[in-house]
């Protein structure tokens, strides 16, 4: 399922990638049995990459990035962010590890609806007790295209603009490691694709990693590659596709 001759091909580094997930398992215990979701996943994400992870529902996607993120511990194996192993960490380390390293966007937005669009994104750097600048917060309102928004609540937003305030909520501590989960999974076409755009943008313009799980091969077409998974596990990887040979590649995967 890998693609040859990719537009953009990818560089060869040296140095540890930015995630490293080694042997990754995922086990939940209900009446009705085990069921594993993750069966030995591993994986490495190169630093400054864009990868879309796609399969069909129950395949593991999220699961792979809820562990991958540190919001759930897998039942095996290692998931190492920057060189530093998750696993090893106390409650209070990973949380700040999640607040300097990491930057997260959902398909629900999770703005607080109290603040402003400004006191949103200068949270998080409130949150890890640094004191937001000025210059800092309206920059990257800039970057996503909201700028004379600072002063409005999210409910006068909208949809599409809420989820811009969520990427510049996760850009403004200019994060290692970018996690995206089905971010446009509630947004029309056009908006879609301003949303995308962004997230490409954190890679091309600062080099940040993002990872996003999509079901959309549309969206999955702005990330260098899609990883494939089926039944807990990599089923393969397309480099550089566009829509229609994602579409074809996951058709053949769930067929």
């Amino acid at each position: 399922m890998t693609s040859t001759a990719p537009t953009r091909p990818f560089v060869v580094q040296s140095e540890s990638p930015a995630l490293l997930l080694d042997g990754i398992t995922k086990t939940y215990r209900s009446k009705a049995g085990a069921v594993d979701a993750l069966r030995g996943v591993t994986y490495q994400f190169t630093r400054g990459s864009f990868t879309a992870v796609m399969g069909a529902s129950g395949s593991g996607k999220s699961t792979l990035l809820q562990c991958a993120a540190g919001l759930d511990q897998p039942t095996k194996g290692m998931v190492m962010l920057g060189g530093v192993e998750l696993g090893g960490l106390d409650e209070v380390a990973l949380t700040k590890l999640r607040r300097e390293q990491m930057g997260f966007v959902f398909q629900a937005y999770n703005l607080l609806g109290s603040l402003t669009v400004y006191d949103n994104v200068a949270l998080p750097l409130r949150l890890t007790g640094r004191r937001p600048r000025r210059e800092d917060v309206y920059r990257v309102l800039d970057q996503v295209g909201l700028e004379g928004k600072a002063k409005r609540r999210p409910a006068e937003l909208s949809g599409g603009q809420q989820q811009r305030v969520a990427i510049a909520r996760a850009l403004i501590t200019g994060p290692a490691v970018f996690f995206a989960d089905e971010p446009t999974g509630a947004l029309d076409s056009s908006t879609s694709r301003q949303v995308l755009t962004l997230l490409r943008e954190a890679t091309d313009r600062t080099g940040q990693t993002v990872v996003m799980v999509t079901h959309d091969p549309v969206a999955a077409a702005f990330a260098d590659r899609v990883l494939f998974l089926s039944d807990g596990l990599v089923a393969g990887s397309l480099d550089h596709g566009d829509a229609a040979r994602i579409a074809a590649a996951m058709s053949d995967l769930e067929s």
